[in-house]
């Protein structure tokens, strides 16, 4: 369908720096460029909307998302709220074949070098499906497919402040916080992976609450078993 294909090509193009944040997505510059109808590309920008990759301006056009630092918190705190939730019911309702995923999703992030040569500045993309891919696995075992799509647009929308921000922790490591999830899902201690999603979402928010300053999500303290 011609508008799911320019709805791809806009949603690549924002995330990948195509367009900067505020920047208005104008219908008709849009569908010169793309050779296509102005209805083709309205509703491409509406499933923008839809994705958080796109807002409507109070004059009914369509602009990317500020960056700001109320939006970053929002979307943090929404973050928090909802998807160690989801990880509680997917570590309760999970079956062999979640557990399954979940491994392999996780085996292939752990195995997929975060930067490229030609991609130094922001992860690969490579690394960034590798990321989504297994942090929506861990989820996919809460059975509820409306939660599910409001983690990709929770998701998306993150990727969208990461993708400009400035900010960066080489300190961090990453890779042993995805490997305390998986073990945490796997070992169905559903209070533990909830407290280490949470964790892990506020280190997230706290890498570049420099440059977002607002309220500081709640990241619980590590406790010992982190060291296991």
């Amino acid at each position: 369908m011609l508008s799911e294909q320019v709805h791809a090509r806009l949603h690549a193009a924002i995330l990948h720096g195509g367009y900067v944040p505020g920047q208005a997505l104008k219908p008709q510059q849009i569908a010169a460029a793309q050779g296509t109808s102005l209805a083709v590309v309205r509703e491409a920008l509406v499933r923008l909307v839809g994705d958080g990759l796109a807002e409507r301006l109070p004059n009914r056009g369509f602009a990317v998302p500020e960056c700001s630092d109320r939006r970053w918190q929002e979307i943090t705190e929404a973050r928090q709220t909802v998807e160690p939730a989801m990880l509680r019911m997917a570590v309760t309702r999970g079956d062999l074949e979640w557990e399954g995923r979940v491994r392999a999703t996780h085996h292939l992030l752990s195995r997929t070098p975060v930067h490229t040569p030609d991609e130094d500045e922001f992860p690969s993309d490579a690394w960034s499906v590798a990321h989504h891919d297994f942090h929506h696995a861990l989820l996919s075992g809460c059975g509820n497919p409306v939660l599910l799509e409001q983690f990709e647009r929770l998701w998306t929308a993150s990727e969208l402040v990461r993708r400009w921000s400035t900010q960066r922790n080489p300190g961090r490591d990453v890779a042993t916080e995805h490997r305390r999830l998986e073990r945490a899902a796997l070992a169905r201690d559903a209070d533990r992976a909830a407290e280490v999603l949470t964790a892990h979402l506020g280190l997230t928010a706290a890498a570049l609450a420099d440059e977002y300053p607002g309220p500081a999500p709640v990241t619980p303290e590590h406790t010992s078993r982190d060291h296991r």
